[in-house]
């Protein structure tokens, strides 16, 4: 145990950021030379408030495992070196899930029955920050090739998790990817003032010094296809996501100005980046307004904010969540409570419980407002308010509302795998399709999820893989598909 009395004695403390007023001119992260570095001053004092519990629920709040009162501990005793060996063993990119998993492992920290749980993610994040600050990131290269050949699809976090264990493992693993850059959505769908792509790009050069090979803008299922895959690899990955956007199918769809989220937020992050955008889509001037609540609304909030938006309003047919945890979502479970991420420290207005009735246009056939009202649930079922219809005004309208699963053409037809009841491809205890030699990860095969389940996946898939094709394997797969977490 770290210090006995620390979760007594020592209050918890977060990452400060840095000003809004400083921060919304720019597209840095939003805390003063990164969340790591932002805590550093106090960041051992608030590893000594994990307790080291006899049975560690922080563990099981993990998808990964991580062995979190082993490395706060080691912060604690100021040993840095074995603190992100011990973080790696678990987890293979901590820079990521500490800046954006929502961290389920602190809902379930001891602590937090009665009193402010661990900082757990931010000393997460510091570790592997100062870690790759004293070059303590190294490649991993295997010692011998055992001959085989794998096909990772799609570069996302489940994508890269399953390559590097592969790699690791001495097998010649290649990763197909449809943009010019690996990456998937932490390239492109996660703004800069969340995670610079520094973070993106030296785990890729990490990876392709341990001998992965990146195949960047070929479009599996077209360029590439299934029985190709097949013929040229021992084995697949399948790792492509749930990309299927949600729509709003209502009256006035058809208007000019109406985009999903994930148009938008690709364009913004390549122009942040410097890129040329032909067409782009932005917020400068406009009223926004956003649909949807979760974390890629506040993703498109804090875009807007720094293109200049005149007014930006998120819509969320729920209710408002609460401050305190529900008494129906006791601890370890990840509560349903209301939170305030940094865009929405940024501004814009977040309106509950309403729901959008018809997109207004202009003569021009372009978007200039929504007709919306309140709701309520009756017998299960949202019900508008009567008296309570109003048009606010838009001149650009983001969907945030998600994905509902995997795409089915292309390369999952072209291989012939089955789906589940939900849409996704259907997977064994071993992440394998029913189609031998053809895996799963991720959430094209989990559905819509978390980072930090993404990982978790694409472990237990490379574990399955090397099983496969070796008959047993050593790596290690910490989750089995079928496990779900404590998250209501």
């Amino acid at each position: 145990m770290a210090d006995p009395r620390g979760f007594i004695t020592t209050p918890r403390e977060v990452a400060p950021r840095r000003p809004v007023e400083e921060r919304v001119h720019d597209w840095k992260e939003v805390y003063p030379g990164g969340p790591g570095k932002a805590l550093l001053p106090i960041i051992s004092e608030q590893a000594g408030r994990c307790m080291d519990c006899g049975i560690p629920f922080c563990h099981q709040g993990c998808p990964l495992g991580n062995l979190i009162p082993e490395w706060n501990d080691l912060v604690w005793r100021d040993d840095w070196d074995d603190a992100i060996d011990r973080l790696h063993r678990t987890n293979n990119f901590p820079e990521f899930t500490g800046r954006l998993c929502p961290a389920p492992c602190e809902t379930a920290c001891v602590v937090g029955i009665n009193r402010d749980p661990v900082t757990i993610k931010n000393v997460e994040v510091a570790i592997i920050d100062k870690a790759w600050e004293q070059n303590n990131v190294k490649p991993q290269a295997p010692e011998f090739l055992t001959g085989r050949t794998v096909a990772v699809i799609g570069s996302g976090p489940a994508g890269l998790a399953v390559a590097q264990q592969l790699t690791r493992a001495g097998h010649t693993v290649a990763v197909y990817e449809r943009d010019d850059k690996p990456g998937g959505l932490l390239r492109y769908g996660i703004p800069e003032f969340k995670m610079e792509k520094v973070q993106v790009d030296r785990r890729i050069a990490q990876m392709q010094r341990e001998g992965t090979v990146f195949r960047t803008g070929v479009k599996v299922g077209e360029t590439l296809t299934g029985s190709q895959l097949r013929d040229r690899y021992d084995a697949v990955v399948l790792a492509t996501g749930a990309t299927v956007r949600r729509d709003l199918p209502i009256d006035g769809r058809e208007h000019q100005g109406i985009h999903q989220a994930m148009d938008f937020l690709p364009q913004a992050n390549r122009a942040a980046l410097g890129e040329e955008v032909e067409d782009q889509i932005v917020a400068t001037d406009k009223d926004v307004v956003i649909i949807g609540g979760g974390d890629t609304g506040a993703d498109c909030l804090g875009t807007s904010i720094r293109q200049g938006a005149r007014s930006i309003t998120s819509l969320e047919i729920m209710p408002q969540p609460g401050e305190e945890r529900p008494e129906n979502q006791p601890w370890p479970t990840y509560p349903m409570t209301y939170r305030v991420a940094s865009a929405h420290e940024e501004g814009g207005d977040r309106v509950y419980a309403v729901s959008t009735k018809e997109f207004i246009g202009d003569e021009d056939g372009n978007v200039s407002g929504l007709r919306i009202s309140e709701v309520e649930m009756v017998d299960g079922k949202f019900t508008e308010v009567e008296g309570t219809e109003r048009v606010i005004p838009a001149q650009l309208v983001l969907f945030a509302m998600g994905f509902t699963g995997p795409e089915t053409d292309g390369v999952v037809a072209q291989l012939g795998v089955e789906l589940d009841e939900r849409g996704n491809v259907k997977r064994d205890k071993n992440y394998m399709s029913s189609v031998p030699g053809v895996f799963v990860a991720g959430d094209c095969g989990r559905g819509q999820s978390l980072i930090v389940w993404a990982i978790a996946e694409g472990r237990g898939a490379a574990a399955g893989v090397d099983a496969y094709l070796q008959g047993s394997t050593t790596l290690p797969s910490p989750i089995p598909p079928t496990a779900r977490p404590l998250v209501v």
